[in-house]
């Protein structure tokens, strides 16, 4: 790795863009697809347009502790809108680019937002449509004007006018983009990163960049990335890792970052890149490994034989703790050139627990994957496995001394919360005095998660406290780690476990549509819809296979006694799942309340006759009959503990 910049006097991301423009100017810097051309932008560039929007802001009216909020696809445009932002003095704010109109408004909103990057119409559209809610905002800076011509709103300025107004003002004043970037203080605040917010409305974590660049070094002693590395951007920008990744480690360590085209093309996109680095969250894992079991169905039976036994002997490999040669040779090279994971030296896993049949899936196929741990509150990660030092079951060690973890008030097998210190974490939510000090007492960010240290000194995470469920009988249960067992299926693409004060566990599983779709389609299965192909009885005959090799795997107590498989995919714009695809359990007892009380009430069949809405407006309504398939009677349940896998 090579010496990374002093952060004393390069402590603000405008400071380090300085830096790399004028030792680096011609140097690759960021890449973008456009049109199926990848489009480089050197730091001279990159340099050049932050300047530009940054003047342009100032130009404007922003002032030093004013938000710009940004919200699209990841881009060069976004990435450049929040640097410039830093160098005006303001805070960002990342909004995912799925938000709905309730989440926007509350967001511009409560952080008082003047103004707004917002990459294209859609987006716009997204902002107008809030009328009077969007009272603070004074500009929507737009990069894409395909589509923008119908509009006439004075708050509406395109990113090119926004540039001409920057270079307008650097002409009349040259020195004074400089001296605003001199001006910046590492310890000021430059990000408000919105928390996941599963049980409520997000709040937002106030991160200094200093800080945010420090515990990148951190993370870079144990996890080395350097100029030569290549990585490409695909989790939302908005999200405290990708902010760590795209914008601090590569801002930092100089790592060339791409951005796809589409997020329909990211897959190819990736694999014309071939990075050298790869983080994705779980349920991307999920749907890798699950596309990949899919496409053998389709495969010749000599060509199933290979994956088969391929399978198996880089598993046996892998409890030896090596790589099978000759597993490598006959399968996975080329399904790792098939993926993009080529060149890969490193990878990672975050935001989420990934379930251990998917870590080994990934690790016997040759991808160094590692699972890191963290908050928004803690600058995101802070453990991750060593390489050479990988368990499936734990997220690792801290990066260094300086980060503090333990585990307080444990129970009688160890088990408590985890809480963390660290020089670089957060130093409170905006506007939010209250819930500082409920999360961070005496300097120690109280997580929320159960976990406990395994001999080796691992980090091993169960589940949130306020999520592990406890039987009628007394039998105590990871709900999560349940359900990343049967989301290993490539016929499941979520699960929510029930069972919390209930005589035995129940499953609502949502299929994989894709996957079961090519499936029914293959056995000549007729179907019209999602609720129609879930309610096939063939369909629950091939899903209670699923449920019953989980069940295998697990203690008699934990063992699900009964599943139905829902009428729709559970979905962020319906409040089910949080915008990085946490389940909100909360949400999902009242929603379904009926549902579930029915399943223990011993209805074998349970009526459905509802609405579901679309985000375009549209809406269906769906009436059908969920079966609801018992696998063992509760009768037979017997009291064990809780499994530390």
């Amino acid at each position: 790795m090579a010496a990374l910049p002093d952060l004393a006097r390069h402590d603000t991301l405008p400071k380090l863009l300085a830096l790399h423009a004028r030792e680096h100017g011609g140097e690759v810097a960021l890449r973008e697809k456009d049109f199926g051309i990848w489009r480089c932008i050197s730091w001279a560039q990159y340099q050049e347009r932050v300047r530009a929007f940054t003047l342009g802001l100032v130009g404007l009216g922003v002032r030093p502790g004013d938000v710009v909020a940004l919200i699209g696809d990841n881009r060069p445009d976004w990435v450049m809108g929040e640097v410039a932002a830093h160098a005006a003095g303001a805070m960002s704010l990342g909004i995912y680019r799925d938000a709905l109109d309730e989440e926007v408004a509350y967001l511009t909103t409560y952080a008082g937002v003047r103004f707004v990057f917002a990459e294209d119409e859609e987006q716009v559209d997204k902002l107008l449509n809030i009328g009077e809610r969007l009272g603070t905002v004074e500009r929507i800076i737009f990069s894409d004007p395909r589509g923008m011509r119908k509009y006439d709103d004075p708050r509406l300025m395109e990113a090119s006018e926004l540039v001409r107004l920057g270079e307008e003002l650097h002409a009349s004043r040259p020195g004074l983009y400089d001296e605003l970037v001199a001006r910046g203080r590492g310890e000021d605040v430059a990000i408000l990163c919105a928390t996941s917010g599963t049980t409520s409305n997000p709040k937002l974590a106030m991160l200094p960049a200093g800080r945010l660049l420090r515990h990148c070094a951190s993370y870079l002693s144990v996890d080395p990335k350097g100029p030569e590395d290549e990585y490409v951007s695909v989790l939302p920008l908005s999200w405290i890792m990708e902010q760590i990744y795209a914008v601090g480690m590569g801002m930092l360590a100089r790592m060339r970052v791409n951005f796809v085209e589409e997020p329909e093309t990211m897959m190819n996109d990736f694999r014309e890149i071939g990075p050298t680095f790869v983080l994705f969250a779980p349920r991307l894992w999920e749907q890798i490994a699950a596309d990949v079991r899919a496409r053998m169905m389709d495969a010749s039976p000599m060509k199933q034989a290979l994956y088969g036994y391929g399978s198996r002997k880089g598993l046996e490999a892998l409890k030896q703790g090596r790589r099978s040669v000759l597993a490598d040779g006959i399968l996975f090279r080329a399904l790792r050139d098939r993926l993009g994971f080529s060149r890969l030296k490193s990878a990672s896993t975050g935001g989420a627990a990934l379930g251990p049949d998917t870590f080994r899936f990934f690790q016997s196929l040759g991808v160094p994957l590692r699972q890191i741990y963290g908050q928004t509150e803690t600058m995101g990660a802070y453990t991750v496995h060593r390489a050479g030092d990988v368990d499936f079951d734990t997220v690792g060690v801290p990066f260094d001394e300086g980060i503090q973890v333990k585990v307080v008030d444990p129970d009688a097998n160890g088990v408590g919360e985890i809480v963390v210190r660290h020089p670089n974490m957060f130093t409170g939510y905006y506007r939010n005095e209250a819930a500082t000090a409920a999360d961070l007492r005496d300097g120690w960010m109280h997580t929320g998660d159960a976990g406990y240290f395994d001999k080796r000194g691992h980090l091993v995470v169960i589940d949130r406290i306020k999520d592990i469920a406890t039987t009628r009988r007394g039998d105590r249960f990871s709900p999560q780690y349940i359900e990343n067992k049967l989301k290993f299926s490539p016929y499941v693409a979520e699960a929510v476990i029930v069972g919390d004060k209930r005589d035995y566990l129940a499953a609502i599983i949502c299929i994989r549509f894709p996957i079961l779709s090519k499936w029914a389609e293959k056995n000549r299965i007729a179907f019209t819809t999602y609720s129609d192909l879930s309610s096939k009885d063939s369909v629950y005959e091939l899903l209670r296979a699923e449920v019953e090799r989980v069940n295998a795997t697990l203690p008699e107590a934990q063992r699900i006694s009964k599943f139905l498989l829902l009428y729709k995919e559970l979905d962020a714009d319906d409040g089910e799942l949080t915008r990085t695809r946490k389940v909100r359990r909360g949400v999902i007892g009242e929603k379904y309340a009926g549902i579930i009380d029915a399943i223990y009430a011993g209805q074998p069949r349970i009526d459905v006759d509802t609405t579901i809405a679309f985000q375009d407006g549209t809406k269906q309504r769906i009436r059908t009959v969920l079966r609801v398939v018992e696998l063992q009677p509760a009768t037979t349940r017997a009291a064990e503990p809780v499994a530390a896998e």
